[in-house]
């Protein structure tokens, strides 16, 4: 198990491989496709992020409302394509690490390649497994759109698999 902390440094990325499994501790932030939207609009607008994408990781995650006592409820990962058709703005503003299930786009894979980023995979289905991970959890902007909300998370051990590598290398397409 491949142990990396945030923020992600460029010789970790590009020593990852498709099917390795890694441990992440430290800050990721949380986004779906409504906050995508927003970001990227912000982005052709030449506005700033309320985060500095360059070395940082996204989870693709609209966590439920945590319980009384709880960080943050149960926050499974949601289909990472939803996202595809906006994530080469942040991939050029330096985002390193995507987190979410399922396959990605040609375009995201090249960038993926050109920008020196992975693709990992979380279970689908261990929402309540995952939430253990996070530690603090804080919305950092568009707290109107609820669940699809930006946050800040600090998360300890969470353990997910390198689904496609920073060279294109695809678990999805390996495992055909």
């Amino acid at each position: 198990m491949i142990e990396l902390k945030t923020p992600f440094k460029e010789e970790d990325i590009k020593n990852l491989k498709a099917g390795d499994i890694v441990k992440i501790s430290g800050t990721i932030y949380t986004a779906r496709d409504a906050a995508h939207k927003r970001m990227c609009k912000s982005i052709e607008e030449g506005k700033k992020l309320k985060f500095n994408p360059k070395g940082q990781g996204i989870y693709y995650v609209g966590p439920s409302p945590a319980k009384p006592g709880e960080v943050i409820g149960s926050a499974g990962p949601t289909t990472s394509y939803r996202m595809d058709d906006l994530t080469l703005p942040l991939l050029e503003k330096g985002l390193k690490v995507m987190i979410g299930k399922g396959k990605r786009a040609d375009k995201v894979i090249e960038g993926m390649k050109k920008y020196n980023a992975v693709y990992l995979l979380a279970i689908g289905g261990a929402g309540a497994y995952i939430s253990d991970c996070v530690k603090e959890c804080e919305i950092i902007d568009y707290e109107d759109l609820g669940a699809e909300a930006l946050r800040k998370l600090r998360v300890e051990d969470m353990v997910l698999t390198v689904g496609i590598d920073s060279n294109g290398n695809n678990l999805y397409e390996q495992t055909k």
